[in-house]
Formats: structure tokens, C-alpha cells, sequence
């Protein structure tokens, strides 16, 4: 499972992207051979702090048939083009501000001479903890060996640093060991993508999750704390990240509260927490085949299959109907159960869904659950059938007044259909509350008395999950 990113620590290359510089000296070397210079093997040599100065141009003079003092003239005329990027470093004091626990490094191929000339420019270098060049290394970018380098001189856990840098190799070396990779390409683009990693609404997001990881406990309308497993297999499923919850494991079919139900002794195993269980857990294929066999012997004489696996409670629901299917079809074995199918896509066609269900309170949350089973890869028929009724379906649901968890199901169903919902995007994120998480919304509820259940860690991984999709 992937972990959640709470970036902690900044990493950036200092040429073109903390400054900028022209390679069109207005001397004897043209732009591209400078260019061409500058990427040899003898200037990587040179960055390695293997060579000289005096060395470095001697022998790019003989490979490019320039005369030294050409070269170094050309050099000089570099750096007295450097410029600070002024923008990206207030950008960065801003990232520093507002977090006293982030941790920002240069680390840059830059020869000792060349470094040391860059030292005297007019930028606030308190704004890193510490600068890492190539010349002082032994080591350049793309290797890992300076990477590696930096991750043991800090301590830093590559999963939480972001590496910005314009070449888009060594962004990919980074990425290899784990950091979060950003290619410099436009200023603004990557001040907005920082901005969102350090000062968004995801950041919020990802503290709130941490902070409450393994007690993102369920609630009820009247005050109770609801431990249950359903909502913590969703959290799994959206963001991955198996250390955000607590679940009790099931050796067949599963249960939906987590020890001791909430009002009664006992309750019964459920196929709906049970196929969202199997969906999204990794399970031995014969266990998964024994269980979707006993699943087939509970239904009623149309096909629809029952909410528990008890017989003095034969509830039938469309949503729970979905959640098997999906199990169902993502093991290819969907046409087992045909009448189900063409009941939730009668109530899909006949909005049959508008008013909730006996155990669900939205109908985002049916066109949420049917977005996972027109997910699956393995029924062209089903899509054929089904996307152009969905998509109308989808699309009258846009900008009408919800929750959070409604707004954030919303946001996620029209990303993955390429709908434009910037309406309820904007309403979604103008909810987050001043701890980073997103107020719990009511999802599903208890079917005789109607006392509703809802999880703030649930609409926080959608929300954060919307932004997301959002966002790309």
C-alpha cells in the first residue's frame, strides 16, 4: 500500500530554477556551443570537483577548438547574467513561515568555483538548512550517489520531500527513491503545484489524516461513536494507505462493526461490507471463490441479493446490490448475476435512487457506487448498457446543494468522466474546517430507526481524493 504524503521537506536545484542565466555571451562562443560545453564530459568532471578551473577550460579548449581565453570569457559573461529568481524565493520563505518544521535544501551540479561565485548573489540563503553542491559532493545529478548522499546527511524519509528540478532526469532519479517529483518547466505552474503540496487544502487534509490515523472512528446524528469497517475499507480504497485504519478482519463474511455493535448485543455479517472487504483487500482467490459462491444462495426469487447473511433479515438494497456486483465483476464472474444488474440499472435509468435507500442517504453515493462498478474492465455490455444513462444521470447531479461527503462523491464521479464540476469543487473546498478535515456527512443509516452514521476521515480521503483527480 502507498503511504500518504505529508511533505515535509523541499528540495531545489539552484540553476534555472532558483536562478536564471543566458547563455548568449555576445562573444566568440556562440549559445549552442556553450551549451554543448557545458554538457561534456569534461565539464561533469569539472562539477564532480575532479578538475581544475584551469583544467576544466585547457581541456574544453582542445576538444572544442576554442582558444582558453574565448571560454573563459564566454564563462564570465554567465554569471555576470545570473539572476535571483526572486519570486520562487519569496515563495519560499512564505513555504518556511507557515510550517517552522519544513526542511528546505539546494542541491545543485554546480563546480566549487562556480558555487562559490553563486554564494555572493543577492539571495537570503538562511531560507535553506543546508546547501548541497556537486563540486563538494564528488557526485552529480542524475546519479543517485548525490541523492543518496543528501537522504544520509539529513535523515530526511524520501516519501515526504518533494525534488523540484528543470531536467527531467533528474526529477526521475528522485522519483526512483520515492520523493515527489516536480519538473521546473513554468514558474507559475510549479508555484502553484507547491502551493498546493505545502499551503493547500490537501495539506490541511493530510495532517488531519495523520494526526487521527487508526481513530478515524464513525458517528452517529445522536452523539455515539460508531466503530465500524465499512468506512475504514473506503478510506483504504481511496487513498491506499493501510495505516490510516483500523479494521477487524473476517476469516469468510465480514461484519460492519468493528467489536461490540452500537445498540444491540449481536448483529449480523453483512455481503456488503464483505464485498467491499474482498474488492479492496488482497485475499486467497479460493477464499474469494468460496465466499461469492455463498453470496449466489442469497437471493430472493428475481435474482437480487440479500443485505445479511441471516435469514430472519432479508433486506434487499440497490446500493449493497452494487457493492456485490463490483466484487463479482471485478473476478469476471458479473453474469452470475444478470437480474441484479438489470435491477441497478433500472433504478439508475428510473432515478430510483433520489430519495436514498433503506441503509443510504444520498443518491451521490448510488452514482458513486456505480461509478466503481462501470470501473470494472471486464463487460463491454455493461458499459454499452449502462454510461449513457449514468452520464445524464451524472450530469443533472452538478452544482445541487449537498454535503461534503455528496460534493466530494460528486467531484470524483464527473473527474472520472471527464465533467467539468468546478461548482461543486469550489463548494467542497470552501468546507474544509480549520483542523484540515472535512465534517463527516452522513452516509448510511441504521434501518428501523434511521439514527444516521457518518465519518469525517470518509469525507476527508474523498475530499482529498477529489482535489486530486481535481487538480490533474
Amino acid at each position: 500500500m502507498s503511504s500518504l504524503p505529508l511533505f515535509t521537506v523541499l528540495i531545489l536545484d539552484l540553476g534555472d530554477v532558483l536562478f536564471t542565466w543566458s547563455p548568449d555571451t555576445k562573444t566568440r562562443v556562440a549559445r549552442r556551443l556553450l551549451r554543448d560545453m557545458l554538457s561534456s564530459e569534461t565539464w561533469k568532471a569539472y562539477e564532480r570537483g575532479r578538475l581544475s578551473q584551469e583544467d576544466c577550460y585547457s581541456r574544453l579548449a582542445a576538444d572544442f577548438s576554442i582558444h582558453v581565453d574565448d571560454i573563459a570569457s564566454a564563462l564570465q559573461k554567465a554569471q555576470e547574467s545570473l539572476r535571483v529568481n526572486t519570486q520562487l524565493a519569496d515563495l519560499i520563505r512564505e513555504l518556511k513561515a507557515s510550517d517552522d518544521a519544513l526542511q528546505v535544501y539546494a542541491m545543485s551540479n554546480i563546480s566549487i568555483p562556480d558555487y562559490n561565485v553563486v554564494r555572493q548573489m543577492p539571495l537570503d540563503w538562511a531560507i535553506f538548512d543546508e546547501v548541497f553542491p556537486s563540486g563538494l559532493i564528488g557526485e552529480r545529478k542524475p546519479d543517485k550517489a548525490i541523492y543518496e548522499h543528501l537522504v544520509a546527511k539529513t535523515g530526511i524519509d524520501p516519501r515526504y520531500a518533494v525534488f523540484v528540478d528543470d531536467k527531467p532526469e533528474n526529477v526521475s532519479t528522485a522519483r526512483s527513491l520515492g520523493m515527489h517529483g516536480v519538473v521546473f518547466d513554468s514558474l507559475d505552474k510549479v508555484s502553484t503545484t507547491l502551493r498546493e503540496l505545502f499551503l493547500g487544502p490537501l495539506r490541511g487534509a493530510y495532517r488531519y489524516l495523520r494526526a487521527n490515523a487508526g481513530a478515524l472512528d464513525s458517528v452517529t446524528d445522536n452523539g455515539h461513536i460508531c466503530k465500524e469497517n465499512f468506512a475504514q475499507l473506503m478510506i483504504l480504497e481511496v487513498l491506499g494507505d493501510e495505516s490510516l485504519i483500523a479494521y477487524s478482519e473476517a476469516p469468510f463474511i465480514w461484519n460492519f462493526f468493528r467489536g461490540k455493535p452500537l445498540f444491540y448485543d449481536t448483529f449480523p455479517d453483512d455481503f456488503d461490507t464483505t464485498a467491499l472487504a474482498l474488492t479492496v483487500l488482497e485475499r486467497d482467490p479460493d477464499l474469494l471463490a468460496k465466499v461469492m459462491d455463498e453470496m449466489l444462495h442469497w437471493t430472493d426469487d428475481r435474482g437480487l441479493l440479500f443485505m445479511y447473511h441471516d435469514k430472519t433479515r432479508r433486506r434487499i438494497d440497490p446500493y449493497v446490490n452494487i457493492n456485490i456486483l463490483v466484487l463479482f465483476f471485478r473476478h469476471r464472474r458479473g453474469r452470475e448475476l444478470a437480474r441484479a444488474l438489470d435491477w441497478v440499472i433500472e433504478v439508475l435509468d428510473q432515478r430510483g435512487y433520489m430519495n436514498g435507500s433503506r441503509y443510504y442517504t444520498s443518491p451521490d453515493t448510488y452514482l458513486y457506487f456505480m461509478s466503481r462498478l462501470l470501473a470494472c474492465p471486464f463487460d463491454e455490455s455493461l458499459q454499452d448498457r449502462a454510461m449513457p444513462i449514468f452520464v445524464d444521470r451524472v450530469k443533472e447531479r452538478v452544482g445541487v446543494p449537498g454535503e461534503p461527503i455528496d460534493l466530494a462523491m460528486r467531484v470524483i464521479v464527473c473527474c472520472r468522466l471527464g465533467i467539468n464540476d468546478e461548482v461543486d469543487l469550489k463548494k467542497l473546498i470552501a468546507a474544509q474546517l480549520c483542523d484540515g478535515g472535512w465534517s463527516e456527512g452522513w452516509l448510511y443509516k441504521y434501518g428501523i430507526s434511521g439514527v444516521k452514521i457518518g465519518n469525517r476521515g470518509l469525507t476527508t480521503a474523498l475530499a482529498v481524493h477529489a482535489i486530486q483527480l481535481a487538480s490533474k
